[in-house]
């Protein structure tokens, strides 16, 4: 289902019947390729990067994107880092920045679903990193892929915005393990634009991957 407006909002609920749930899977995609003036000018590919600030029920809260982890070294998905951890607290697991080559282009953040009932909620967001100066140029798309439910499609690929950074998708977590899931098509400029939109409380100082 598409969420097509700052707003939108639908419930997914994840069944736990039959054992073990398949991962919940947040992913960013996008045209990679500039245009061709823009290649002519020498601009390299356009750079999108996909994070998300998350807050647990214990209180705790962080951000997670390419600007967090260190750069080109991804760490395995049951080591806590800065990418988070897959199979104990977050349970929320950032699989590395994208580099263009890979066989599934984009970024993806993982959720298990067998920790979701931790979890509060999480703020999906996205930044031009290089490669583009208007959202047009990306055509990116945001997918939540969640077992036993619809596919969750919301697309930024079309906003005339020139600030460099987009809230995406809120999901709260309910008590009983249900998602709700809000578009929110903010834009912002930066982090710290963000932070204050949403009120994550943190501090922020220049970084590059």
């Amino acid at each position: 289902m598409k969420l097509e407006k700052s707003g939108d909002k639908c419930c997914l609920k994840i069944n736990r019947d039959g054992g073990p749930q398949g991962e919940i899977r947040i992913h960013l995609d996008w045209n990679h390729q500039v245009g061709f003036m823009r290649r002519v000018f020498g601009e390299g590919e356009i750079d999108l990067d996909l994070g998300c600030f998350y807050q647990l029920r214990n209180g705790k809260k962080t951000l997670i994107d390419g600007l967090q982890f260190s750069r080109n070294k991804v760490v395995p998905r049951d080591e806590v880092s800065r990418q988070g951890c897959y199979t104990a607290a977050p349970y929320i697991w950032h699989t590395g920045d994208d580099k263009g080559n890979a066989d599934e282009t984009g970024e993806t953040i993982l959720v298990n679903p067998e920790g979701i009932g931790e979890i509060e909620r999480i703020i999906v967001y996205t930044f031009i990193y290089e490669g583009a100066t208007k959202w047009t140029d990306t055509k990116a798309t945001l997918r939540l892929r969640v077992p036993g439910c619809e596919d969750v499609e919301v697309y930024i690929g079309d906003q005339p915005s020139k600030q460099r950074f987009c809230a995406l998708m809120e999901i709260d977590v309910n008590p009983d393990g249900s998602l709700d899931v809000t578009r929110l098509g903010t834009f912002h400029d930066g982090h710290s634009g963000c932070d204050a939109a949403y009120g994550w409380g943190f501090n922020y100082a220049q970084r590059h991957k």
